[in-house]
């Protein structure tokens, strides 16, 4: 998932005060009872990350995860469970080997991780050799003078960055009263801004831009030149923290036939002045990569409480969080949280006895990480394609969306995407959990996962507001993303408040309002 880019308006200037058509506040008591202390979200994420394992779409971890999301779905009294395909994804991946040692001038382990959907070192033994690092201005300058010589070889770009360590921030916060406040106080967007655009004439900023550059090229270079290995470098991290992705393609006919980890920074740097200080450095490496090409569909996990309002139940409030991850660790905050929680509070409706009049449906989607491609297609399937915006029966149908994809944060509010006749209905949704921390509620848009889906095609969706923790500086995207920086109580609070959203969407009489319904896109470009 993207970082965030958001703007905070109070909406207590905004909307007068409005009080629900029916009084839900026995229900709401039940939810919350439930929810605190009964909760089972930890156990859910436990069999999500330490269980599962990472979990790449359409790799051997998503489907364990996925057949037993299906499982425990089912046991709750959810029906019509099912592992739904969406469309043609690609081909799964896992790795199944990785060591990396320095052995001259000195011995000493290398963390690192695989790039995701990229090959293995060759033959069945270790590989060794001396490091050769690539130092090019160009293209020009890159084929003159390696190509043909790395073959089989274990190679590293040259890298002109510095570890900065900060000594503002710390890596972990929540949003503060003061911030709430300043957000609550911000005017709207009106209209976008040009930007930076950098100082073109800064030869410092020109000559990052031709190494930048040149480092997107090395992708081909490297598939036509085949080296065993190829080192690459966390930019974003320190202290041991990988943020790590992908480095092949997923695409059922790609050639990805060569070794390709990520290193921490810490390590990268010093394996790079060892080099360019005249020391002979040697590294053994074992890197081992499995695909799996058999089966390219991609697919999402879906269940239901069915309504039980004669009128009502063929309605629909839908919730969710994308089911995918990295590989980098488990990706417990990203987004195995999102997934519990939204197991979670199926699980508290159905264990307080709590008849929905609507159908409650949960979608665990795959292919988030690139680039919201499960929740996209289950909407193209089900309700409209945004190209042509020819609406299908079932989009009338949907009440709204509901997703979590920011971390372990708890929740203090909710993003309405623009939708301000949604807020005065939320403001007082949040009410009973003011004493909680949640309170705000905020017209703008946030961007970068699966509620965007729904809303390019008009059916309300909205992500909440979380504290932010330690996810954009040690979680989102690294191999820190584990079990142990799950936070329990954040979580059970999460469950709580959706839970009483989801209810009571579905208790309404009406569905939550709609939008102007959006233009089609066109095949040419962008859904979102």
């Amino acid at each position: 998932m993207k970082k965030l880019l958001f703007v905070i308006i109070a909406l207590g200037s905004f909307y007068p005060r409005i009080w629900a058509q029916t009084d839900n506040s026995e229900a709401i008591n039940k939810i919350r009872n439930e929810g605190l202390r009964n909760s089972k979200v930890m156990d859910f994420a436990f069999h999500l990350t330490d269980v599962s394992a990472s979990r790449l779409t359409n790799s051997p971890g998503f489907f364990r995860a996925a057949n037993w999301a299906k499982e425990e779905l089912t046991k709750m009294g959810l029906v019509n469970a099912s592992i739904e395909p969406w469309g043609d994804f690609g081909i799964g991946w896992e790795q199944t080997r990785c060591y990396l040692a320095m052995t001259a001038p000195y011995y000493t382990p290398i963390i690192a991780i695989p790039r995701a959907w990229t090959g293995s070192t060759p033959g069945k033994k270790k590989v060794t050799g001396e490091v050769i690092l690539i130092k090019a201005k160009d293209s020009a300058e890159l084929y003159q003078n390696y190509a043909g010589k790395i073959k089989g070889r274990i190679v590293m770009f040259y890298s002109t960055d510095t570890l900065k360590p900060s000594f503002t921030k710390p890596d972990a916060e929540r949003l503060t009263d003061t911030e709430l406040e300043k957000m609550a106080n911000a005017k709207p967007d009106t209209g976008r801004g040009r930007g930076g655009q950098g100082n073109f004439n800064n030869p410092q900023q020109a000559a990052r831009r031709q190494q930048q550059s040149l480092q997107r090229q090395m992708g081909e270079f490297y598939k036509n030149e085949e080296p065993a290995l190829v080192l690459s470098m966390s930019r974003a991290g320190n202290n041991g923290t990988l943020f790590v992705q992908n480095g092949g393609s997923y695409a059922k006919d790609a050639v990805n036939n060569y070794g390709w980890v990520m290193l921490s920074s810490d390590d990268y740097l010093r394996i790079q002045r060892l080099v360019m200080g005249g020391e002979k450095v040697e590294l053994e490496a074992e890197v081992k990569t499995k695909f799996y090409p058999d089966d390219i569909k991609g697919y999402n996990v879906v269940a239901e409480i069915p309504g039980t309002d004669p009128v009502l139940k063929d309605e629909i409030v839908m919730l969710g969080g994308h089911l995918d991850s990295w590989q980098g660790a488990t990706g417990a905050t990203d987004n195995a949280a999102g997934c519990s929680v939204m197991m979670e509070v199926v699980r508290i409706i159905k264990a307080t006895g709590l008849q929905p009049r609507r159908t409650i449906r949960i979608a665990l989607w795959s292919g988030e990480e690139q680039g919201l491609l499960g929740s996209r297609g289950y909407v193209k399937n089900h309700f409209a394609d945004p190209a042509d915006m020819v609406l299908k029966a079932d989009h009338g149908k949907v009440s709204a969306y509901y997703n979590l994809d920011n971390g372990t944060g708890k929740v203090r509010g909710i993003y309405l995407q623009g939708n301000k006749e949604a807020g005065p209905i939320f403001a007082k949704w949040l009410e009973p959990f003011n004493d909680l921390g949640a309170k705000t509620v905020t017209i703008n848009n946030t961007g970068g996962t699966d509620h965007l889906a729904f809303d390019a095609v008009g059916i309300p969706g909205f992500q909440f507001i979380q504290d932010p923790i330690d996810y954009d500086t040690r979680t989102h995207h690294t191999n820190m993303d584990t079990y142990d920086h799950l936070i329990p109580d954040d979580l059970r609070q999460a469950s709580t408040i959706i839970a009483a959203f989801v209810f009571q969407t579905a208790q309404r009489d009406e569905k939550i309002p709609r939008k102007e319904l959006p233009k089609p896109r066109g095949t040419g470009g962008r859904n979102f």
